[in-house]
Parts: C-alpha cells; structure tokens; sequence
C-alpha cells in the first residue's frame, strides 16, 4: 500500500472546509487544476494509514486554489475530517509539460552545485506561495533557498537529480 502510495504524485493538499455542504479548499500542486479538480476525476488520499479513494463531484478555481467536492462528503463535520489530507494522481496519469517546465516531484532530490562545482546540497520541497517557485535546498548549514529562475538554475536534470546554479553573490550565504 505505501509503495503504491510511494509512486503517486501529489496535485494538491486539502487546506479546509469551505461552506456548509461538505467542500473543502484545496491548495493546488499542479497545472491542470481543471482537469484534476473536474467532476467525476478520482484521487487518492492516505487517511489512518489507509489508501482510499475521493471523487470530485464538484470543483471551481477561486483565487489560486480549488474549491472541491467529493462524494458521500455532504458536512462540514466531514470535510473537517478531510483537512491536512494530500490528494495523488498515479505516476502515469502524469502529462508531459513543455521544455523548461518541470515537475515539483521531480526536483524534490536533485542535488544542487553551483558551476563552480560546489555542493549546496538537495532539493527537499519546492514552495509555489512566494510568486517566484523556490526550491527548498537542505544544506548542511541548515536551508537554502533558491529562486527557480532561468538565470540562477543554469542547468536542470531531472533524469541525473541534478541542478547546476549560479548564484548571485551572497544568495546562499543570506538564506543560512
């Protein structure tokens, strides 16, 4: 079960209750926001250590985040209960995203050197929240962050976990 949970990718993470008849707002990690959130569109949660499966019976974008309804969850008892869950797709319901887009799933791991060939250390989450995506890099002076912007992130391999940066002086210094 953990394994199958292991695979999966996660497209958003349920944030709260909204309303009285059972939805919940939902905090996106994915592009296609309408295609995941639509009506009829299965996802999976891990509730008490147990896999389970939510349909979308309604779903409607307001303000950058989802606002979602799931069968058989008609309360705000019951969408209280879904608060905190993340919501996963399977690996190969996955797109394809254009050259130059990357998935948060696959950063997360990649080991980040400057090109001077200097080890900052590895991706360990990607924050959406800021504008600019930064990647949460875990250095071994505590987190790093650094802005995913084609001008700092020379080179990124997602096949080699791999990200080659060239940091503005003082950048890696200023976030430790």
């Amino acid at each position: 079960m953990t394994d199958t949970w292991d695979s999966m990718v996660t497209v958003g993470r349920i944030v709260r209750p909204h309303g009285n008849r059972g939805q919940v707002v939902v905090a996106p990690e994915t592009d296609f926001g309408s295609e995941r959130f639509k009506d009829g569109a299965t996802l999976a949660a891990l509730r008490d250590g147990q896999l389970t499966t939510l349909e979308v019976t309604a779903g409607r974008e307001h303000d950058g985040r989802w606002v979602v309804g799931f069968a058989g969850v008609g309360t705000i008892d019951a969408a209280e209960a879904l608060r905190g869950l993340e919501l996963r797709i399977p690996a190969d319901a996955v797109r394809p995203v254009e050259a130059g887009a990357f998935y948060v799933h696959d950063l997360i791991g990649c080991r980040v050197t400057t090109v001077e060939g200097d080890l900052v250390g590895v991706v360990e989450q990607v924050k959406l929240d800021a504008g600019t995506a930064l990647l949460g890099v875990a250095s071994s002076k505590g987190e790093v962050l650094i802005p995913l912007a084609e001008d700092i992130c020379r080179e990124i391999d997602v096949t080699e976990k791999s990200i080659v940066i060239a940091a503005p002086e003082g950048l890696i210094d200023l976030n430790r």
